[in-house]
């Protein structure tokens, strides 16, 4: 049983509807919600917002994302990779010299994966026609849409790392204010594009000859070949047991499976009270050490050396879980012992389909290239590959790059529970693990368990508090050994969006720390 108090600061209240969308975006929001009323199902709704965001919401994604998905379709949960892979000209000679792999530019960008999502889920599981899905999006690009207070203000934040890239100046700058009107012509001649063609046009026709030529003008190694070649795949979750329940992440190149290592670590620790000490040290605790996992193994799949099933066989997490005691651990946490900026929305209908959708270009707006005349602005993921040889996510031609994006799923007794996902690169699989705690825990519904202040996990294994935390556990965590400090920067502890099915519908939240909503009808 759900409790519907609210008990955090933001007071947003839980939506309750037969079918529901809940995303980072209202107008997004809204474009799902009327694919619903048009007679689609949850997949065209998770579509037509997805598509929706590109236009609205340009500082976490676009066209050039890439994008996951796990869904139950009413009688099976399924999940979809469509993260793209590295361009056959990325090998090691092409970054020798380098200390990491570059941030922006052409040699951070890898094959966008979204719009074969679109037509994969499309294909499979629409209702609705493929080009109907655009229509809200294609009107926003064409005619106008006021952009929304922290979507403008981030834009702002990222005039100067992007004002070297003469394209996405034309596209992008100068950044709009707070409710100014924008029209993205370019990008609307896309979208059309992509709709009339069923995406062929983006990996074998115009866009992707526009792709091509901007790449080799630009000293990238991206090709026509490479576009052509890319495919989405459908990938079996990995399933976790959490007491009652169960959570299903995509496996590898993301990163959910870190989120499953740590509740499966907190399951063999004490029970704790609600937003106490104890509760978030052994949080905390556990999420290092699957961090760590993280760092160490996780990769495109055919590159890792070690295996899912391995990395939470119940051994090696009960012995992890013995290493967690009152103190914070010594630095670098444990291994865990082992044998041989994105957007996120999740929609739900009244026939049970429930979709966990996240697509993102990394960072921010992402690699500062924009393709002449498109409005495609590319995704940096290429930056999440390493440089060591020896490492499995050492970059390669053809090789998927370790992601941070990852729709997450809850199922109770082999049906569906929770479609959710909490964007914000690093918080991500954190993020799964405080929502699955604070719901299926502490029976908190979905508003107020996003409502809740945060804690998360630096890659260098020292702490930050988002603010309502109260003094009291930033002590105690101090003194138990942490690096702690209060976090001053919002975009850090992610936007969660959630949608909880019960026996007479479903709960939704949105996260106040995003301008989005939950709609339902």
């Amino acid at each position: 049983m759900l409790d519907f108090s609210q008990p955090y600061p933001s007071q947003r209240s839980p939506v309750c509807a037969q079918n529901v969308v809940a995303t980072s975006q209202p107008l997004a929001a809204q474009a799902g919600l009327q694919a619903l009323r048009r007679g689609g199902n949850a997949v065209d709704a998770a579509l037509a917002a997805a598509i929706t965001l590109t236009v609205v919401e340009p500082n976490n994604n676009g066209v050039g994302s890439d994008a996951f998905a796990i869904l139950w379709d009413g009688k099976e949960l399924v999940g979809l990779n469509a993260s793209g892979r590295a361009p056959m000209g990325w090998t090691a000679d092409r970054f020798k010299g380098l200390e990491q792999m570059p941030t922006y530019g052409w040699d951070a960008v890898t094959v966008p994966g979204a719009v074969s999502a679109w037509v994969a889920l499309s294909d499979r599981y629409g209702k609705l026609p493929f080009a109907d899905l655009f229509e809200d999006a294609v009107r926003y690009a064409a005619s106008g849409y006021q952009v929304g207070p922290i979507t403008a203000r981030y834009w702002q934040g990222a005039a100067d790392t992007y004002a070297g890239y003469a394209d996405f100046a034309e596209h992008f700058l100068p950044a709009p204010a707070p409710g100014a009107l924008v029209r993205r012509p370019d990008l609307a001649n896309t979208l059309l594009r992509i709709a009339e063609s069923k995406g062929d046009a983006f990996y074998r026709g115009d866009l992707a000859d526009a792709i091509a030529a901007a790449a080799a003008a630009g000293g990238g190694a991206l090709t026509r070949d490479d576009l052509e070649a890319h495919e989405a795949d459908w990938v079996e979750p990995t399933a976790q047991p959490y007491h009652d329940v169960c959570l299903h992440e995509i496996p590898p190149n993301g990163q959910g499976l870190a989120a499953q290592i740590a509740l499966a670590i907190l399951a063999r620790l004490p029970a704790t009270e609600l937003d106490t000490e104890d509760a978030l040290h052994f949080e905390i605790e556990a999420m290092k050490i699957a961090v760590r996992a993280a760092f160490d193994h996780f990769a495109d799949p055919a590159a890792m050396r070690t295996t899912p099933e391995a990395l939470l066989a119940p051994g090696s997490i009960e012995r992890a879980a013995a290493a967690i005691g009152r103190r914070a651990s010594p630095l670098p946490p444990v291994a865990l012992p082992v044998g041989p900026d994105t957007v996120y929305l999740t929609a739900a209908d009244a026939s049970g389909m429930m979709v966990s959708f996240i697509q993102s270009n990394f960072m921010g707006f992402g690699s500062g290239i924009v393709i002449p005349g498109t409005g495609i602005s590319m995704q940096n993921r290429g930056h999440g590959f390493v440089l060591d040889p020896d490492h499995p996510n050492c970059v390669g031609p053809g090789k998927r790059p370790f992601h941070t994006i990852i729709p997450g799923f809850v199922t109770e007794g082999g049906a569906p529970r929770l479609s959710f996902g909490v964007m914000g690169g690093h918080m991500q699989h954190q993020g799964h693990v405080q929502m699955v705690r604070r719901i299926f825990d502490h029976g908190q519904n979905p508003q107020a368990a996003s409502d809740a202040p945060r804690w998360h996990v630096y890659p260098d294994f020292s702490v930050g508090l988002e603010r309502g935390v109260s003094p009291q556990i930033h002590a105690g965590l101090e003194a138990r050994g942490h690096r702690v400090q209060y976090e001053r920067r919002p975009w850090i502890f992610g936007g969660a969006q959630l949608i909880h099915r019960t026996d007479d519908g479903y709960v939704a939240g949105s996260d106040h720390r995003k301008e989005g909503c939950a709609v339902g009808f």
